[in-house]
């Protein structure tokens, strides 16, 4: 799956082997993960879900 997947790399993140967040966005899926460690699973939201996520962290 995530080999299909247009992942971005969160711009909070930084290059010094701190937190770094990835993100592939789709049609009815909002595929999220850990960008150090690409092989554990992504969490996966939905549209609505990830809208929730991003307007709380606001």
């Amino acid at each position: 799956m995530s080999t299909d997947l247009n992942w971005f790399k969160s711009s909070y993140s930084s290059d010094q082997q701190g937190d770094c967040v990835e993100v592939a966005a789709c049609l009815h899926t909002i595929h999220v993960r850990d960008s150090k460690d690409t092989t554990r699973p992504a969490l996966s939201l939905s549209p609505a879900a990830w809208d929730a996520f991003l307007g709380n962290l606001r």
